[in-house]
């Protein structure tokens, strides 16, 4: 399943790199490994892989930049790797594009576990294709060529920010626990990680107005275009 996939590791202390890249390797993906910021770009552009795994804190500029550097270019799901658990590295992650976070020290299992949900996720997207567009109020969604228009004006959304509006968009005005929104977009059974979901409400409301969600305190969300 996971044959010809590639995924680039990008930390800056090789014995992490490598302990990354074996345990995906060993999950039958194809990886390649940079240890600071221009090589990882480099990588990205001549390697073209499918996931990036990457370190916030790196020599020559910083995962974030990276981050941010890599999806102007194309569009792929980053897993970033982080030593601080704070609101506000989580944040500025989501906001250049990281699409799930993991706080130093974790285990491989759990970051190949990771990953493997966000390609569920990428393939899930690829099979709702042929679902036709979807338009709620001055909202304009194409599942097919995953773009996004706000009152005539495009949005570049990260691949997690479209599914998760995507996935509020084709119920429009109906609550969505918080719960059930980490379930159905994220693929994750654990409810304590709710933050991600409110941190990437965040980013909509950013990129595509603050009137777009409605939060149902002690709930959830709903997406709530004036009529």
């Amino acid at each position: 399943m996971n044959a010809g996939r590639r995924v680039l590791v990008v930390d800056d202390e090789p014995t992490i790199a490598g302990s990354i890249a074996a345990r995906l390797r060993a999950e039958g993906y194809v990886v390649d490994v940079a240890h600071d910021g221009p090589s990882a770009v480099a990588r990205f552009e001549s390697d073209e892989p499918d996931l990036v795994v990457l370190d916030v804190m790196l020599p020559g500029f910083d995962g974030l930049e990276v981050c941010r550097r890599i999806q102007a270019r194309r569009s792929v799901p980053v897993l970033m790797l982080t030593a601080r658990d704070t609101e506000t590295d989580l944040l500025v992650g989501l906001a250049v594009g990281a699409d799930d976070y993991l706080t130093k020290p974790f285990s491989i299992r759990e970051l190949a576990a990771r990953v493997g949900v966000l390609f569920r996720r990428v393939d899930r997207a690829a099979e709702q294709l042929t679902a036709g567009r979807i338009v709620v109020g001055d909202l304009e969604i194409d599942p097919a060529e995953r773009r996004v228009l706000r009152g005539g004006e495009p949005a570049h959304l990260t691949p997690t920010e479209f599914d998760l509006l995507v996935h509020l968009a084709r119920q429009p005005r109906t609550v969505h626990p918080r719960e059930a929104l980490l379930a159905g977009v994220w693929g994750w059974a654990d409810a304590t990680a709710t933050r991600a979901v409110d941190s990437h409400v965040k980013a909509l409301r950013r990129k595509l107005g603050a009137d777009l969600i409605r939060t149902v305190h002690g709930v959830g969300y709903a997406l709530d275009v004036p009529r």
